[in-house]
């Protein structure tokens, strides 16, 4: 089943789009990156428009296609695809083909050289699609403290690439984009440390501690709140339930498109059979009573509806919930109001999607990088920095050579109390390490660190051009959390 399309207000008011916007890199010029005068497969129109999320609350963006989410694509695994992006605003664009391992003239980020689609112009692209899975498409311009920039904007929408073999083992499938609207600043909050496995590092903690105290500023940095939540771009209790009959299997594909934010997701009576992470197969299919789904990460479940009733599957955070993020599940022949009740705590654990088997293959090169954020630093918004660096347009630095074919063990050590999903572009990578505990098999394009806290993962450098590495939490990625890895 696709995503259900609801019919969104056409006449869109303009809204001031003053980001802060980086130098164009170089282009990698590849054979794709100019196709021929032919018929697009696809195509994006980015354009301000006006989002229903309910009756009273009617949200001003940016959108694809005038519709959130954007419209759901379907690729076929290794069949080439052309892609017209028509940009309808005032400001230059870029579209961030998540997940796929494509050339960096097409990939969407600024700093690998991919050239932006100018205002009220058009740029086409043509890839071919990989790896199969779940993937998606966003903006990846710089937002920096413009709050209608970005990912703060409703510029996202799925992609699914069907595998050349796809034997399928559900009854039907239903795509979720997780996503929260009206953002705001507020000087900083403690973010929950109670949602992955794992304990806090002494030696990480004093090290935050420490350029706490040396910070000029006292206070801490902006943080970005949100005052609507939505599933689907419709809140809780507005728009179509989600209908199912007793008995089925249903593939649940869950999108955390959020600029900044973790998300929690229950069904109350019912469990989530883990069968990708970030679209990647993984190789013990766990079940667990909730999700935990780190900035940009997806999760695809199988779900039994073995509990008749009409509930809510929502967030585990009364408030969000309690402001949209949330849709009702509806049983054939069942009515009344929906049920929510809240499930015991449970944390997130990668490792259990692992190979009982924890060896991996040994990396030819590790790398280690410390992450420590400087309080305010910038003009009342925290600086982040890998290795005491903060990332640079003018230097396009840090940046860390590797080379083709080899196998790279990236150790990262968070010196800070903010969880951060870290966002390797044009490549997957294996995690090997993480919660204090080793593990293999489980291939992904995002993944959460917690508050003082390391993990290990690998890459094999298969995928030459420029890569952007950095944490897909909008505020951190603009203020310094970003390095580039350069083929030799």
């Amino acid at each position: 089943m696709s995503i259900n399309r609801r019919a969104l207000l056409r006449s869109a008011a303009a809204i001031p789009l003053a980001g802060i916007l980086p130098p164009r890199a170089s282009a990698q010029g590849t054979p794709e990156s100019n196709p021929p005068d032919e018929k697009a497969d696809y195509s994006l129109r980015i354009a301000n428009g006006l989002i229903e999320l309910a009756p009273d609350h009617i949200v001003s963006t940016t959108l694809y296609n005038d519709q959130f989410p954007g419209p759901l694509l379907r690729f076929r695994e290794g069949q080439r695809v052309v892609v017209d992006i028509h940009n309808d605003t005032d400001t230059p664009e870029l579209v961030h083909w998540h997940g796929q391992m494509i050339g960096s003239d097409v990939d969407g980020a600024a700093e690998e050289g991919t050239p932006y689609v100018p205002p009220h112009g058009m740029r086409r692209v043509a890839f071919t699609p990989k790896p199969s899975g779940f993937r998606f498409y966003h903006t990846h311009v710089v937002a920096g403290s413009d709050l209608n920039r970005g990912t703060y904007t409703g510029q996202a929408g799925p992609v699914y690439i069907e595998p050349r073999d796809n034997p399928g083992s559900y009854d039907r499938e239903v795509f979720l984009v997780l996503k929260e609207f009206s953002p705001t600043f507020s000087r900083g909050g403690d973010m929950a440390m109670d949602t992955l496995v794992g304990s806090p590092i002494k030696a990480l903690q004093d090290m935050g501690k420490a350029a706490d105290e040396a910070a000029t500023e006292k206070t801490k940095g902006f943080e970005v709140g949100y005052d609507l939540f939505s599933i689907n771009g419709r809140m809780l209790g507005h728009g179509e339930p989600i209908r199912v009959k007793k008995g089925e299997r249903v593939l649940f594909h869950v999108l955390n498109a959020s600029a900044g934010e973790i998300r929690s997701l229950a069904l109350p009576g019912h469990s989530f059979q883990i069968v990708a992470l970030d679209g990647n197969p993984v190789p013990t299919r766990a079940e667990v009573p909730l999700l935990w789904i780190g900035t940009a990460e997806r999760v695809s479940a199988l779900v039994e509806m073995n509990h008749p009733g009409v509930w809510v599957m929502g967030d585990l955070a009364d408030d969000d919930r309690n402001r949209g993020m949330g849709i009702v599940v509806e049983y054939a022949d069942q009515k009344g109001k929906p049920q929510w009740s809240k499930p015991k705590p449970f944390r997130w654990d990668y490792s259990r999607f692992g190979k009982p088997d924890t060896s991996v293959t040994a990396p030819d090169e590790t790398m280690e990088i410390t992450i420590l954020k400087h309080n305010a630093a910038l003009a009342g918004f925290n600086q982040w920095t890998l290795n005491g660096e903060a990332f640079s347009m003018d230097s396009m630095k840090p940046a860390y050579t590797i080379h083709q074919g080899r196998r790279y063990r990236l150790k990262f050590r968070n010196a800070s109390d903010d969880i951060h999903p870290l966002h390797l572009h044009r490549h997957s990578f294996e995690l090997t390490r993480i919660g204090g505990k080793p593990t293999a098999g489980v291939i992904k394009d995002v993944v959460m660190l917690g508050g003082f806290q390391e993990l290990e993962l690998d890459f094999v450098a298969d995928n030459p051009g420029p890569t952007l590495f950095h944490c897909h939490q909008q505020l951190h990625m603009d203020f310094g959390f970003m390095a580039l890895f350069n083929y030799a």
